[in-house]
């Protein structure tokens, strides 16, 4: 093997910084879809709950109770118990 020249450590460089943002963006596609499909199972969740709450009072209550919860949970301060 030949030893390397400056031409072709640069190459190599090149190729590997082109390699890690290749990893990069496949990284942040792979989270954002996770954020999309998270988002949409939160969303499908809330509706049939909403649902469910205006066919039986007993979702109604639980639908009451959390959004309580939530009220109550925006009025504190941060880093509050």
């Amino acid at each position: 093997m030949a030893a390397p020249t400056p031409e072709s450590v640069e190459l190599a460089k090149k190729r590997l910084a082109q390699a890690k943002a290749r990893l990069d963006a496949l990284n942040a596609r792979i989270a954002t879809e996770g954020r999309r499909l998270d988002t949409r199972r939160k969303i499908i969740l809330g509706g049939l709950l909403l649902d469910a709450a205006t066919k039986d009072q007993r979702f109604a209550g639980i639908v009451t109770e959390l959004a309580h919860r939530i009220s109550r949970d925006q009025d504190r301060k941060p880093f509050e118990g």
